[in-house]
């Protein structure tokens, strides 16, 4: 499988971050970086929910788009839309008007604005595994999809109400919010750019 690749710069990094500028700049200033915040972290947990069954690119040029749509993702303001902020939404071309995930958006805010300031950010941060225990991957084929870390967070997730986050949704999360670090072993962005 692909290793890491030189950029123009020539500086190595993960095959996906160098087809197009929009990977480049995510790649290289925030995929794997540490994530924390109830909102912020909720922001995330949308976004991979949303791209389940997409590239992550449609997502990431669509980002703007959903933070206008969803309030900035703020749980306490998403936890209030009505009937017509979901019109509203199934009508927005800036973002995937997909009802279920609309639904599991405003489902899950619901849920969380009854949870604790911190409560999201330490579960999911609960799920980190020891870094000493995960080699750096060499190549692109050693990065998993799901982990056991992941599969227990999703469940823990869905134990509490939480909706649409299955066991590689949940694996995706801990990759793009720091909680491991899969850039490539040879990656100029691997342990946070470094």
């Amino acid at each position: 499988m692909s290793g890491a690749e030189p950029a123009a710069d020539g500086r190595l990094r993960c095959p996906w971050g160098l087809s197009t500028e929009d990977y480049l700049a995510y790649h290289d200033t925030e995929w794997g970086r540490p994530v924390h915040g109830d909102d912020a972290l909720f922001e995330r947990l949308c976004l991979e929910a949303f791209q389940s069954g997409l590239s992550w690119l449609t997502i990431l040029r669509r980002r703007e788009g959903f933070r206008r749509a969803f309030a900035g993702f703020k749980i306490s303001a998403v936890a209030e839309f009505t009937d017509t902020d979901k019109e509203r939404l199934l009508a927005d071309a800036g973002i995937i008007r997909n009802r279920a995930k609309i639904d599991a958006t405003l489902a899950n805010a619901e849920v969380l604005a009854g949870w604790d300031t911190g409560e999201l950010d330490a579960l999911i941060w609960s799920y980190a595994p020891d870094p000493a225990t995960r080699p750096a991957p060499r190549a692109l084929g050693d990065v998993p999809a799901v982990t056991p870390e992941s599969t227990a967070l999703a469940k823990d997730l869905k134990k509490r109400s939480i909706r649409f986050v299955g066991p590689t949704t949940a694996y995706a999360l801990m990759q793009a919010c720091g909680l491991v670090d899969d850039h490539l072993a040879e990656c100029v962005a691997r342990g946070g750019g470094r």
